[in-house]
């Protein structure tokens, strides 16, 4: 768990205000979350590859997405190493890991060790608006 890392791409609050809806804002810059269960990606299964909402960084490939039934877009992996970092989180009376994109710095969500077991045993918890999916 890296709570140290240094983000390659830095913006104002303003300047986030401006390219982010207030939604995107509100979960990317705010740490917000979106209710389970109603996020375009929670059931969305088509091939391709989900980048970040923010900046732009591919993530995750659909390959590693499943149904985990947690209500959120769920992953066993990420796109490539270094993609995300992951920061402790003790927030709401919790201690959880937070997951941001490793260019922007942007919530994207938690991860859990609850997932599948013959893969990683990690469940990247998503946000749907933290995500844009791109067919590639």
């Amino acid at each position: 768990m890296n709570n140290k890392h240094e983000f390659s791409l830095n913006k104002s609050e303003d300047e986030w205000k401006n390219e982010l809806t207030e939604e995107e804002f509100y979960i990317l810059r705010k740490k917000g979350t979106e209710r389970p269960f109603t996020g375009k990606y929670d059931i969305h299964f088509e091939d391709g590859a989900y980048h970040c909402a923010g900046c732009g960084t591919k993530l995750f490939d659909s390959g590693s997405k499943y149904d985990s039934g947690c209500g959120w877009p769920a992953f066993y992996k990420t796109a490539e190493d270094g993609v995300v970092v992951e920061k402790l989180d003790k927030s709401h009376g919790m201690i959880r890991t937070e997951v941001l994109c490793g260019n922007c710095g942007g919530h994207l969500g938690h991860v859990f060790p609850d997932g599948p077991s013959d893969k990683t045993g990690m469940r990247y918890c998503i946000n749907s608006v933290s995500l844009d999916f791109r067919n590639e």
